[in-house]
Parts: structure tokens; sequence; C-alpha cells
């Protein structure tokens, strides 16, 4: 009687979590759990899949249910004649936030935000919570676990560029879950193809060409962001992998304060020890932008922070003994100077300083 709504956001993918859930409890993808997305004259079909899964006891997954707006109203006068459904019924939805989705379905219905994690490290570690030591053991290949691993690091760096706006991507792109796992699917043939053939060469190419011009490209449609993709397949993908001499990073500073290796080929648990102990915060200069890209996301999410603060207002005034909504703002105004650090002495530092370089001046 309760429908489960998945609010999705750019690079999240729930719609694997429910087929795993669903194999686990006996409701097979495509046999007891009938799922399809939802388009222009999809309704009747997703009707008719909503009474057989109520009258037979299975799952029903309606996918993408804003692409079809008009239908919605149709679909809560369904759930509402539905009154004694079968136990093993479950309905499953995923929209993207609209205006257009019905507050009848809402209000009935268990909601679930389903967010890509916020950070390099963040984004590994939830990459790895799905890949299983049965799972890098599937393919003898002995690159296998280090190209596992270095794609999941390529699939947090084109996530994390989204957050910099223009500065990341010229158009925003919705690289998510499905990506990286057809990926890790198409290294994994490859290399158990290689290994089975006794082929020394991995077909670099190939790889470079499926995953950056396939399947993550096949999401882009600007010439210059196509460009970003295959230059960072190029660093990332190669024989320097594996050269003893000469250990491949990802990125290291200057000074030596950050650095983002290749971890040594073992256990899953020597990538998620590594993936633990890195910095929670990184700089943008890891995914090749300027060290100043940190403005403008900082500068934009403070914005977005206040728009949302203020959104959240009340719209009148409160009468008697009731807070004022001035006072609201003062509360949080006052929350948030307490938490900022206290100015830089400009006339100290310049005496300590000196003349500064460019150098300094940007940092």
């Amino acid at each position: 009687m309760t429908p489960i709504v998945f609010i999705l956001s750019p690079g999240a993918d729930p719609a694997f979590d429910v087929f795993n859930l669903g194999e686990a409890m006996g409701f097979l993808p495509g046999q007891k759990l009938k799922y399809m997305a939802l388009g222009q004259g999809m309704g009747p079909k997703a009707a008719e899949q909503l009474e057989q899964g109520s009258t037979r006891g299975l799952w029903v997954m309606l996918q993408n249910c804003h692409l079809l707006p008009s239908w919605l109203k149709t679909l809560e006068k369904i759930l509402e004649k539905i009154v004694k459904p079968h136990n093993d019924f479950r309905l499953w939805l995923t929209t993207e936030p609209t205006s257009t989705f019905p507050l009848g379905i809402l209000q009935r219905s268990l909601k679930v935000v389903t967010e890509p994690p916020n950070g390099l490290k963040l984004n590994l570690r939830s990459s790895y919570a799905k890949i299983t030591e049965e799972n890098l053991a599937e393919c003898p290949h002995f690159a296998y676990r280090a190209q596992v691993f270095v794609v999941a690091f390529f699939h947090a760096v084109v996530q994390e560029r989204r957050k910099y706006g223009r500065l990341g991507w010229n158009v925003a792109y919705d690289f998510n879950e499905t990506d990286l796992r057809i990926s890790l699917a198409l290294i994994s043939t490859y290399l158990k193809k290689a290994f089975d053939n006794k082929d020394d060469q991995i077909p670099w190419g190939t790889l470079r060409y499926l995953i950056g011009e396939a399947m993550y490209g096949g999401r882009v449609s600007d010439s210059f962001d196509r460009r970003i993709l295959t230059t960072y397949l190029e660093e990332y993908l190669g024989d320097f992998l594996f050269d003893k001499f000469h250990p491949f990073m990802f990125y290291a500073a200057a000074d030596g304060s950050m650095v983002y290796k290749l971890p040594d080929a073992g256990h899953r648990n020597v990538y998620t020890d590594y993936i633990g102990e890195m910095p929670i915060v990184q700089s943008p200069e890891v995914f090749g932008l300027h060290p100043n890209a940190d403005i403008s996301y900082y500068s934009s999410t403070t914005k977005t922070l206040w728009r949302d603060l203020v959104s959240l207002q009340p719209r009148a005034a409160g009468g008697g003994d009731g807070v004022r909504r001035e006072d609201i703002i003062d509360k949080i105004a006052l929350d948030l100077l307490s938490k900022i650090p206290e100015p830089f002495d400009l006339p100290v530092l310049k005496k300590r300083v000196g003349i500064p370089t460019p150098i300094q001046v940007s940092t």
C-alpha cells in the first residue's frame, strides 16, 4: 500500500540496487520483478503491469516518471482503486524533482533521495562498497585489479568535475554507476580473452575507445568535453601502470603534501585501506583544474545555501509570541559568523612576505 519513490539526482542510479535486492529476495528481474521506463504512449502498458503485480504479488518498477507527467494523475487513481493488493506486491517509482508529480502519491509513499557522494574519497569508497573480492577474483589477469581501481578513480574524477560548473564541463552530464559497472565488465571480458589466449599485449586502444567514446563518451555532446575524457584515459590506461621503476601516480603535489597513486596489487582490503587514508578534501589540481576553481565552486555553493535557507522561511509574518522571521535570519547569520575564522592582518603579512611572487598571489 506504500509505494517507494526514488527522487533522482545527477549521477545516481537506484535501479541496480533494487534489482540486487530483488535477486536476494527471490524476485528476479524480468520474472517476478517487472520494470519499464516511462515515455510517450507507455501509460497503458504500465497500468497493465500494475494490475498484474497487485493481483499476482509481483514487484513493479516504473522509471523516469517525470517524462510522462500527463499519466501520473491516472497512476494516482489506479493506486486509490487498489484496496486489497497481494502481500508480496511492491511498487517502486523513480523521478527527477518535478512540480507535476501528484501530491496524493507523495503523501502515501516512502520518499528516498539518492545522491552521489561528494569528494574523491567518498566516491571511491562508494564504488568499492559494491565491489567484492569475489568480483575481483573472477578475472585471472594480473592487470585486472589495478584497472578496476583506475577506472573507479576515473569515474570519481568525471563526476567531481561537475561541481565546478562550466570550469569542469561545458555541459552537465549525468555520469552514473551504470557507466562504471559496464566499463568494468568490458575490462573483465577483454582481459579474460587476453589471458585465455596467453596474449602478453593488453588491448589498451580498444579499452580506451569503448570506455571513453562508447560508455562515458556516449553521453557527451560537446567536442571539447569529449577531448577531456579521451585525455584522462590516455593518461590513466597504459603499460605505464605496471612500470616498477617509475610508479604510476594520478597526481602528486610539488611539495609532496598530496599524492594520489595506484596501490600495490593485492586483496580488496589493500585498495579500501588506501582509500581510507585519502584526504576528505582535495584540490582541483587533482582533476587537472586551476586551484582557483575552488573559488567558483564555494561561491556557487554559498549562494545555493542562502537561497535554500530563504526558501525555507515562512511566507507570512508570525503573530502573537511567535518568533519573527528576522530573528530566525539573525540567529542563522550570527551562527555562521561565529564559525568564520578571524580575518588576516594584511600589513603584518605584507611585512613577513615582502613583494609576493605570482605563485604566492595565486595560492
